[in-house]
C-alpha cells in the first residue's frame, strides 16, 4: 500500500494525534503547571451552568469529573452537548450519565439533543453525532424509547420532532410514525425531513411509496418540495425520482428543490429522452430569468443540472443549447471541498477553448482552503513556491500564492462555510491544467484537472478522465469502517512482509515525521513501541487511523488563528504567552509562525484531526494488513 503524501498533515498526523499515548485533557500555565477550573458544583443547577458556560471547550475538558457522584452530572452534560468536542469526550460523557442517571445510552443521547438550540449553527453541527449515534442503536434499545420518540414528535423543537420520527422508523415503528404523520400537514413536514436521518438504506427504501402518495396527492407546495427533497434521500427508483424532480423542475414554486433532488441521481439513472427535454426546459427558464438573479445558489445549480445534462443531446442539439445560454451567463463550474477528507469533490471538468468560464469554490471543511489553476506540468512547482511565499507574502497578497508565470488564476483563502469565485477566459492552447490547494501540504491530495478541449459538446460525449496530475493511479476501493476489519486482525496480519510494511511506511513519507528504530522525522511522537502503548490493542489502533478525529491529544489539536485584517493561519500552537502566539504551520518552515496578541480576533480550537479522513478509501483489505503488521513489528522490537 502506497499512501498520499501529504507530510504532517497526513499518515503521519494520524500517527501524531492518534498513535500517541491517550492523554487527558490539561492545560499548562507559563510556568509549566496544570490549572484546573474551579466549578462550584453545589450551586444552583443555574448557577453551575452559568459556570460551566463560561468556559472553553478546553479548559470545560480540565474540571474534574467522577462516574460515581451526581453532582457531576452537568460536566458530562456540557461536554455532550457543547459544539467542538471530541468524539472520545462525547462517548466518555454518554457511558458517564448512563451510569450516574441509571438510564441507557439512547435515553441520554435524546434527552442530550432536546437541550440543543435547532437555530444555532454550531449546536446543528453537535446535533449531528448525536443524532447518529442515536438513530445507530440497536432495534430493541429503540423501541424500549417508542414513548419519548413519540412524545418527540409532538415537540416545539422542529429538530426534535424529526429526530422522533426517524427514530421511530429506525425502530421498525414505519406504521405508527407514519399514522402520526399524516394527522396534519406539519406532521406530514417534519416525517418527511426524518428520512434523511435514517442511517439504514433499506429502510429509507421502504419508504418510497408513501412518499410518493403524499408527493401525488398533496396540494401544499411546501409539502411537495419537501417529498420530492425526501425522494433524494431513498436508493430505490431512482429514474423514476429523476423524472418526477424533471416535471416539477417546470413549476417555479417548487423547482429548486427538484433542480436539487436531479443534481443527486446518478447520471445512469437519468432518463436520456426526460433529460433532453429538460434541457430546454432550463435554458428557457435561464433566458427569463432577470439578469439580477442569475448569480443565485438556485440559478447555478439549475445551470449545473444543464451542463450536465447536455451529453444526453446529439451534439448538435447540445452546441445549440450552450448558444443560448452563452447569451445569457457565464458556465459556472462548482467545486466543494470534502469535509475531514481535504480532497475537492470534483477531480476534473472540462471547459471549451477561449470561452469564458466561472469556478466556484464553496468551502464546507473546517480549515481555509483555496483554488490555484496552474499550468500544465507544474502542480508540485506551483505547492513548493506558495509553500515559500507563505501566509503574507503571496501574489496579489494571497496565502501560499506565489507570484509566478506558473501560476493562472488563483482564489484568495476561503474560510469555512464561504466560497471564493474565480472568472476567466479559459485557455486557448487544449491541455491538461491542474488545480491545487496550496495550503501547506495540502497539494498531495487536494488537486484536480481542468481539461480545456477545442470542442466541449464532442468531449462530453464521451469524456476521457485526465492523467492524474501527480502520477497517483489508485482508485476507489472501499469506504473502510472499523467494523469492516476489526473481526479480521488477528488472521490479516499472519504471514504479512516486514520488508513490504517498512516499503509502503517509507513511500507513505511517514518516516519525514516519525522515527522508528531511530530512523525517520521528529514532528510527530516516536513510533516504535506504539501498539506497547495501546497494550496491543490492534483495533483502537486501526481505530485511530480509520477515524483520526476520534481521539485527539490536545498538545497537537490543530488551532485556527483569525487576524483582525482577514489572514487565517493553522497550525500546532507551540507556545502562547500575553504578548504572542507562536504556530507550527508545517514542518518545512524555517521558523514557525508569530502572531502578536492585539492582532488577533478570535483563536478556534478544532475538534477535527489534521489527518483527513478516508485515507485508506484506495487501498485493499490486505495493504491494511500489510501497514499494520509493520507498526506492530517495530513496537515489539522496542522490548
Amino acid at each position: 500500500m502506497i499512501l498520499p503524501r501529504f507530510g504532517w498533515l497526513s499518515l503521519a498526523s494520524v500517527l501524531l494525534v492518534g498513535l500517541s499515548t491517550p492523554l487527558g485533557a490539561q492545560q499548562s500555565t507559563d510556568d509549566g503547571s496544570v490549572e484546573r477550573p474551579r466549578i462550584f458544583l453545589d450551586k444552583s443547577p443555574r448557577i453551575v451552568q452559568y459556570q460551566l458556560s463560561r468556559l472553553d471547550n478546553e479548559r470545560l475538558l480540565l474540571v474534574e469529573r467522577q462516574r460515581d457522584d451526581e453532582k457531576y452530572i452537568p460536566v458530562y452534560t456540557a461536554i455532550l452537548t457543547r459544539a467542538g468536542i471530541s468524539p472520545q469526550y462525547r462517548e466518555e460523557a454518554v457511558a458517564a450519565l448512563v451510569k450516574l442517571q441509571a438510564s441507557t445510552v439512547g435515553a441520554v443521547l435524546l434527552d442530550a439533543l432536546q437541550k440543543l438550540d435547532p437555530d444555532d449553527r454550531q449546536t446543528r453541527r453537535t446535533a449531528q453525532p448525536l443524532i447518529a449515534m442515536l438513530l445507530r442503536q440497536p432495534g430493541d434499545a429503540l423501541r424500549s424509547l417508542a414513548e419519548e420518540l413519540t412524545a418527540a414528535t409532538a415537540s416545539d423543537n422542529r429538530l426534535i420532532r424529526s429526530i422522533g420520527y426517524a427514530g421511530l422508523i429506525a425502530a421498525g415503528m414505519t406504521d405508527a410514525a407514519q399514522q402520526r404523520a399524516w394527522s396534519d400537514p406539519q406532521a406530514s413536514q417534519d416525517w418527511l425531513a426524518a428520512i434523511s436521518l435514517v442511517p439504514e438504506p433499506a429502510q429509507r427504501s421502504a419508504l418510497r411509496e408513501a412518499v410518493v402518495e403524499l408527493l401525488e396527492t398533496t396540494g401544499s407546495p411546501a409539502l411537495r418540495q419537501a417529498a420530492i427533497t425526501a425522494l433524494a434521500e431513498i436508493p430505490r427508483d431512482q429514474r423514476d425520482t429523476f423524472r418526477r424532480a424533471a416535471a416539477m423542475i417546470q413549476q417555479p414554486e417548487t423547482r429548486a428543490a427538484a433542480v436539487r433532488t436531479a443534481l443527486r441521481v446518478p447520471a445512469d439513472q437519468r432518463d436520456p429522452q426526460v433529460s433532453q427535454s429538460l434541457v430546454k426546459t432550463l435554458v428557457a427558464y435561464a433566458e427569463s430569468t432577470p439578469a439580477a438573479e442569475r448569480t443565485s445558489d438556485a440559478f447555478i445549480d439549475a445551470m449545473q443540472l444543464a451542463d450536465q445534462l447536455m451529453p444526453q443531446l446529439p451534439v448538435e442539439q447540445a452546441k445549440a443549447a450552450r448558444r443560448r445560454l452563452r447569451e445569457v451567463t457565464v458556465r459556472v463550474i462548482r467545486i466543494r471541498t470534502v469535509e475531514e477528507e481535504m480532497r475537492y469533490d470534483l477531480p476534473f471538468f472540462a471547459v471549451e477553448a477561449g470561452r469564458p468560464v466561472q469556478v466556484i469554490l464553496e468551502n464546507e471543511d473546517l480549515m481555509p482552503h483555496n483554488l490555484v489553476i496552474t499550468t500544465p506540468g507544474n502542480l508540485k512547482a506551483v505547492a513548493e513556491l506558495g509553500l515559500a511565499a507563505g501566509p503574507r507574502n503571496g501574489w496579489q497578497g494571497k496565502a501560499y500564492v506565489p507570484e509566478s508565470e506558473l501560476v493562472m488564476h488563483a482564489t484568495a483563502a476561503v474560510q469555512p462555510h464561504q466560497q471564493g469565485r474565480l472568472t476567466f477566459e479559459a485557455p486557448r492552447e487544449p491541455g491538461e491544467y491542474p488545480y491545487v490547494c496550496t495550503f501547506p501540504q495540502h497539494w498531495s491530495r487536494m488537486y484536480g484537472v481542468m481539461v480545456v478541449v477545442e470542442d466541449l459538446d464532442a468531449f462530453m460525449q464521451n469524456p476521457i478522465p485526465p492523467a492524474d496530475p501527480i502520477g497517483s493511479n489508485r482508485s476507489f476501493v472501499q469506504d473502510w469502517k472499523v467494523e469492516d476489519l476489526a473481526g479480521q486482525l488477528d488472521e490479516g496480519l499472519r504471514g504479512r512482509s516486514l520488508e513490504i510494511g517498512r516499503r509502503i511506511f517509507e513511500e507513505a513519507s511517514c518516516a519525514g515525521c516519525h522515527k522508528i528504530q531511530g530512523e525517520g522525522g521528529v514532528i510527530g511522537p516516536e513510533l516504535t513501541g506504539v501498539f506497547d502503548r495501546w497494550k496491543g490493542d490492534r483495533v483502537a489502533v486501526l481505530r485511530e487511523i480509520l477515524e483520526p478525529s476520534h481521539r485527539i491529544d490536545d498538545r497537537y489539536a490543530m488551532q485556527l488563528v483569525l487576524t483582525f485584517d482577514g489572514r487565517t493561519v493553522s497550525g500546532i500552537v507551540l507556545e502562547e504567552t500575553k504578548e504572542q502566539i507562536t504556530l507550527l504551520s508545517n514542518p518545512e518552515e524555517d521558523e514557525p509562525t508569530v502572531i502578536p496578541q492585539d492582532e488577533i480576533e478570535e483563536i478556534v480550537k478544532t475538534s477535527t484531526s489534521m489527518m483527513p479522513k478516508a485515507l485508506l478509501d484506495q487501498y485493499t483489505r490486505d495493504e491494511i494488513f500489510e501497514m499494520l503488521f509493520y507498526l506492530e513489528k517495530a513496537s515489539q522490537s522496542s522490548d
